[in-house]
């Protein structure tokens, strides 16, 4: 018996100093270990390679959303595909010599790519359709670029023709809407103003500036009224004749986008960067504070329309 209970000791001993070992690596990380998930990659790891192109690459531009790649290459192509995946959308073969430069337009829809045979093309990102084609150049063309355009056009519905530029912004105009009885056209933009002007002059009538950009404009059904939707979280609602602003609507909790008048002038509808509607009580009248439609307040949120 006392053999064996020597035996059993060195057993229990060996056995802890094998857990002992053992052990550690079971245990949870200390605070100074640092554990990279597999989500991320070190930096300087290649992600993937395209193998479209059959000659030198000259040009690679990201899409605005971050998608997809557009390549240039001495192949005389532009090639648009997937950053993600690599897989291939569009093969651009427009130009008759080698492509030196390539731009995306900033909604993402065209690409304007720059050659060797001295022209510059613009097209279709998404069918590789030409849409125009610059050959003012006389030798070959290096660079190209977009310009943000600040003007508003009237064109002809039927031939296409140019009737009028207005030029009163200083951005982006982000949208425009004819008033009820298509004399004026209210318009918007990058450059915090509301601005009224005369649909067949291009005069201007009245300006008002606003705490951030403005995204959306709607007139009221009558004329009486401009709403517009503000980066500011807030829809303002101006006297078209006078500029005054008759109501301001708080109730959004994002930049609001978009703005619709109701077609009877009692309600207007308003969405936001949340991805909420909000329907509420229109002004009765310029400057007005009472409700149209029941006891509801101007300015609050119809509830049961959300």
């Amino acid at each position: 018996m006392p053999r064996f209970h020597s035996y059993l000791r060195l057993f229990l001993l060996l056995s802890c100093c094998f857990m002992a070992v053992l052990l550690p690596s079971c245990t949870v990380p200390r605070s100074n270990s640092v554990s990279v998930p597999t989500l991320f990659q070190q930096a300087g790891t290649t992600l993937s390679t395209y193998h479209g192109h059959r000659n030198a690459v000259t040009a690679v531009a990201w899409s605005p959303d971050g998608k997809r790649i557009a390549s240039a290459s001495y192949d005389k192509t532009v090639q648009v595909w997937d950053a993600a995946t690599g897989h291939r959308f569009v093969i651009y073969r427009g130009h008759t010599n080698w492509v030196s430069a390539i731009a995306w337009s900033p909604d993402g829809k065209y690409i304007a790519s720059a050659s060797f045979d001295k022209t510059v093309q613009v097209w279709s990102a998404a069918t590789g359709r030409t849409v125009a084609t610059y050959r003012g150049h006389t030798d070959t063309v290096t660079s190209v670029a977009w310009g943000l355009d600040t003007t508003v056009q009237i064109w002809n519905a039927a031939s296409g023709r140019a009737l009028l530029t207005y030029i009163g912004h200083l951005s982006i105009v982000t949208a425009v809407a004819w008033s009820p009885d298509g004399k004026k056209i209210a318009s918007v933009s990058f450059d915090k103003t509301v601005q009224i002007w005369d649909a067949t002059t291009g005069k201007f009538l009245w300006l008002y500036c606003c705490r951030g950009w403005v995204n959306g404009v709607a007139w009221s059904p009558d004329g009486r009224y401009v709403a517009s939707a503000n980066a500011n979280r807030t829809v303002q609602i101006w006297n078209s004749t006078t500029g005054q602003r008759a109501l301001t609507y708080p109730n959004h909790r994002s930049e609001v986008l978009t703005v619709s008048w109701s077609p009877d002038g009692t309600r207007i509808a308003s969405g936001d960067d949340d991805g909420l509607v909000r329907v509420w009580q229109a002004p009765a009248s310029p400057e007005a504070r009472s409700s149209i439609v029941g006891a509801i307040p101007c300015g609050r949120p119809l509830e049961a329309a959300l």
